[in-house]
């Protein structure tokens, strides 16, 4: 979720850390469910490759900050954020993973000592766990905390921040080469597209397309923001057979403040939000009470997406998961 956090701006920001400090993810399997059925029997976990590779190091790879990092070993690695966690486990090296980001809430994961302070770093904390190894998104942050870490001899490879589908498999690709298993980066770079592939399949035709608004809500915040085009959900919606309601609706940003102007020249026929940002503000009832939303086809229709804030712009491994749910939820007013 950092991505996000550093595509809002202004007075977001200050309540955003202390906003987003408890996150899900949804779970995994060889046929997994989608986010709206999962119950507590279907645990919120990550799927491992089935063979577990072993890291062929020392390797120098290129880190998206600039420059090259050389990793002599990955014994006890620290990944800055969720996304970066689950590539790392689902690769199967979770066994060497001895911290994780606050949004890394999957449970293979879930036991681990946390090292950021709302969604900023400690290099305390990640420097007392002696890591061999941090891994960081280039938005990872603050930088003096970073600088801090690398100058204590720890190698810190960045990886550029995922914007979309097109993502999964570079950054699964960067995290392996720099592990060591390039190998297992291939198998599970061709497993996500194969089933994100398969994800895009299941949505049924339907005569038009839908416009999708993707509205950030944090209710106890008073945060009530719309998407626009650098939101990060635009390719989701669209391989979802959607139409990014805010990105046509001329919102050149990342996000502007809710109004009902906006939402009635947006047109939403569905809102896509984040689980926890719907329970803030009372769930759908209290959703369809925020001006202009009630004007709306979506709100009228009260037909609203929701997937767990953990894994909804990650595009990490679990993103066919979280396109299969938002298909289902989507299309689910017609019976599909």
């Amino acid at each position: 979720m950092r991505p996000l956090r550093r595509r809002l701006t202004g007075a977001a920001l200050s309540v955003l850390a202390l906003a987003l400090t408890a996150t899900g993810c949804g779970s995994s399997g060889a046929a997994p469910a989608p986010a709206a059925a999962r119950t507590e029997t279907a645990p919120d976990r990550v799927e491992p490759l089935p063979q577990k590779p072993e890291p062929e190091l020392p390797v120098t790879v290129r880190s998206a900050g600039g420059g090259e990092v050389t990793v002599e070993r990955a014994e006890r690695i620290v990944p800055l954020s969720g996304s970066l966690s689950e590539i790392v486990f689902t690769l199967g090296l979770g066994d060497r993973v001895v911290a994780r980001d606050v949004t890394a809430t999957f449970e293979q994961a879930a036991k681990l000592p946390v090292v950021t302070r709302g969604h900023d770093v400690s290099a305390e904390s990640v420097l007392s766990l002696r890591p061999d190894l941090v891994i960081a998104e280039t938005t990872t942050g603050p930088e003096e905390a970073v600088e801090q870490i690398r100058s204590a001899g720890v190698p810190v490879l960045f990886v550029e921040a995922a914007k979309s589908l097109d993502d999964v498999g570079p950054r699964i690709a960067a995290v392996a080469g720099a592990l060591g298993v390039p190998d297992a980066g291939k198998e599970l770079t061709r497993r996500s597209s194969e089933r994100i592939e398969a994800a895009r399949a299941s949505v049924p035709k339907h005569a038009d397309t839908p416009r999708v608004a993707f509205l950030y809500l944090r209710g106890s915040a008073s945060v009530y923001l719309l998407g626009g085009r650098d939101s990060g959900a635009t390719s989701l919606i669209e391989a979802a057979g959607g139409l990014d309601a805010g990105a046509d609706s001329g919102l050149r940003k990342d996000f502007t403040a809710i109004t009902s102007e906006a939402l009635v020249k947006a047109a939403p026929d569905a809102i896509l939000v984040m689980s926890k940002g719907l329970e803030s503000v009372g769930g759908v009832d209290g959703l369809v009470e925020i001006p202009g939303v009630a004007q709306t086809p979506a709100g009228m229709d009260r037909r609203i997406v929701s997937v767990e804030d953990g894994v909804l712009l990650n595009y990490g491994p679990r993103t066919d998961e979280v396109l299969a749910s938002v298909v289902d939820q989507l299309y689910a007013k017609d019976g599909a």
